[in-house]
């Protein structure tokens, strides 16, 4: 199961100013990939690999499995190096992978950074520590240590809702003073913090990745000058999520807002119908995935509204032209650009009829 770096289609540019040879920069839409569970909770492996199969199928630039969407903190650390290798098996170098490796402590993060290396992993991504609120001091030292020890790529991860902040003087120290730290993944949402960051590291660090993890805000973080993001919604509707990065950097300004404007529709009913990422699960489900229950017992209130997701996500997909997954509650309107040809009216009617045969209605 060991790749080889070269393996996964990693172009090389120039020799870095520490003689490390720099790797292709980091952007796109990069998928935090959901973990399908078999009925006794392990991983099930057959529909992981068939999930990244459908999510490369349909236009994301890489899978970032171990993220928070990931439930990376509900696996042993034994399972997210699983989770990494399986797919690095299936990907075989098609996209990058993007790996979560945050562990509980410094060592032990090390040591998941150089198993990552092992695979051929294109880079890792590591979230300040949590739990205990560090100062920016700490932060630093935190991953100076990281950076000085690292085999592999490393995207910071900011996510200051769980996290310790990354400031943006520790940014820049740390973009300066380690070469393999070459990005930043920010989960904050916040547009000013986002462009302060790239004016204090751009400059003498072009080749440094900014990566938004807050779907709600794509298209605007892509105008601030971001090169990607690491978007939930990507995982359930990767069309959509990679039709609005393509209007955007193309600045088909128009079109970009209204593909924008639906994912923040679909983005808010799965984060608010449910404990994240229970939501994201469920559409991924509907979607044609067996996902199985979650890690997290819910009660009977916390329980998704299937029924309302459903209608969201089959309404936004009609809109856009995609009519093969789920079935009911929208048709395309008139003028939609990707017409169904009769093969796509014979597979719709069988799905409606099944569904209907479901549910005791035939």
């Amino acid at each position: 199961m060991k790749l080889m770096a070269a393996a996964v289609g990693v172009k090389t540019d120039v020799i870095g100013k520490f003689g490390i040879m720099a790797a292709s920069k980091l952007q796109g839409i990069f998928t935090p990939n959901l973990v399908p569970y078999t009925a006794d909770g392990g991983i099930n492996e057959g529909e992981l690999r068939r999930y990244a199969d459908w999510l490369i199928a349909r236009g994301v630039h890489g899978l970032y499995p171990n993220g928070s969407t990931g439930e990376f903190t509900r696996f042993t650390p034994e399972e997210r190096r699983r989770i990494v290798a399986i797919l690095a098996d299936q990907v075989r170098g098609r996209v990058p992978i993007l790996a979560g490796a945050a562990e509980a402590n410094v060592k032990e993060t090390i040591r998941a950074c150089e198993y990552y290396a092992s695979l051929g992993i294109r880079a890792v991504a590591i979230v300040a520590p949590f739990y205990y609120k560090l100062s920016p001091a700490s932060v630093y030292a935190y991953f100076a240590e990281i950076g000085r020890n690292t085999p592999i790529d490393v995207t910071l991860y900011n996510i200051p809702m769980f996290a310790s902040p990354i400031d943006v003087p520790t940014i820049q120290r740390l973009s300066e003073e380690f070469e393999r730290i070459v990005a930043i993944k920010d989960s904050s949402g916040d547009i000013p913090h986002m462009i302060r960051m790239i004016q204090a590291v751009r400059p003498n660090r072009p080749d440094f990745a900014f990566l938004t993890g807050w779907d709600a805000a794509l298209m605007p973080m892509l105008l601030a000058g971001c090169d990607g993001g690491t978007n939930a919604s990507s995982g359930v509707v990767p069309e959509l999520t990679r039709r609005l990065y393509d209007l955007t950097v193309s600045y088909q300004i128009d079109e970009a807002r209204r593909v924008q404007y639906d994912l923040i529709r679909l983005f808010d009913t799965m984060i608010y119908s449910a404990e994240f990422p229970e939501g994201f699960r469920a559409a991924v489900g509907l979607r044609g995935f067996q996902m199985g229950q979650g890690r997290q017992p819910l009660s009977d209130k916390q329980k998704t509204d299937l029924g309302t997701l459903s209608r969201e996500l089959q309404c936004m997909l009609s809109a856009h032209g995609f009519t093969d997954q789920p079935v009911g509650g929208c048709s395309l309107p008139a003028g939609t650009e990707a017409q169904p040809d009769a093969a796509d009216v014979t597979a719709i009617v069988r799905q409606v009829v099944a569904e209907l045969s479901r549910r005791g209605l035939m």
